[in-house]
């Protein structure tokens, strides 16, 4: 009976959420991924059948990874009274300082993550599932500015400002890679001075931030 009793309580405590936070713990202790589900699950005290409950693979979980950090951030956003009142280049601004707080807070697994293959096509791989959302919160963005313009000629691009959105993650995800300084400060004025220089491109004003940028990230660089 207190077998049955046991088993019950596993099965309705897990859940995604929990699997993910097993497979980082795992990835975490061993400098490793898991060879085969069966194991991860033995070693886990799970049937195999309660794995694909939630996923179909690793590689779907290592998805759900990144989908969660981008949920996670953007649900601490929504529960913020002050963002709803920001401007559209401040939102974009809290939501990567808040998006690469999180990453920083699993900075040992992202790393791992990202550098796990030697090929860089099949680390990026992952984030399939993230560029989707990013790209969506950007035209969601602009769909709010657009709104607010009456003559079309003056609307942007949603497609175009929602890859831009994503390339611009990319860049600063590759840079926080690479970022030694303390608090990972250099991230934070690369947030701002690219975020920044995206908007003023679409408000037809880029010289002086593209230059300002340039000059950061040529002495990054040279440092």
């Amino acid at each position: 009976m207190s077998t049955t009793k046991k088993n019950t309580t596993t099965k309705k405590s897990l859940s995604s959420d929990k699997l993910i936070a097993l497979y980082m713990d795992y990835v975490l202790e061993n400098e490793k991924t898991p060879k085969s589900v069966y194991r991860f699950c033995k070693d886990n005290k799970l049937k195999e059948d309660e794995f694909y409950n939630f996923f179909g693979s690793f590689e779907s979980l290592q998805k759900g990874i990144w989908e969660r950090f981008f949920e996670h951030t953007l649900k601490v956003l929504e529960t913020s009274p002050e963002y709803h009142e920001f401007t559209n280049r401040e939102k974009m601004l809290t939501f990567y300082y808040t998006f690469f707080e999180m990453l920083s807070a699993n900075r040992s697994f992202v790393l791992f993550s990202l550098r796990q293959y030697e090929s860089k096509l099949k680390n990026l791989e992952q984030l399939k599932g993230l560029r989707k959302q990013v790209k969506h919160f950007a035209q969601e963005l602009i769909n709010e500015e657009n709104e607010t313009k009456n003559l079309k000629v003056l609307k942007q691009s949603e497609a175009i400002f929602s890859e831009a959105a994503w390339i611009q993650l990319m860049f600063l995800l590759n840079f926080w890679m690479d970022d030694n300084s303390a608090k990972f400060e250099s991230t934070d004025v690369a947030i701002e001075k690219s975020v920044n220089t995206v908007f003023d491109v679409f408000d037809n004003i880029p010289l002086e931030r593209v230059i300002d940028f340039g000059k950061f990230l040529w002495k990054e660089k040279m440092a």
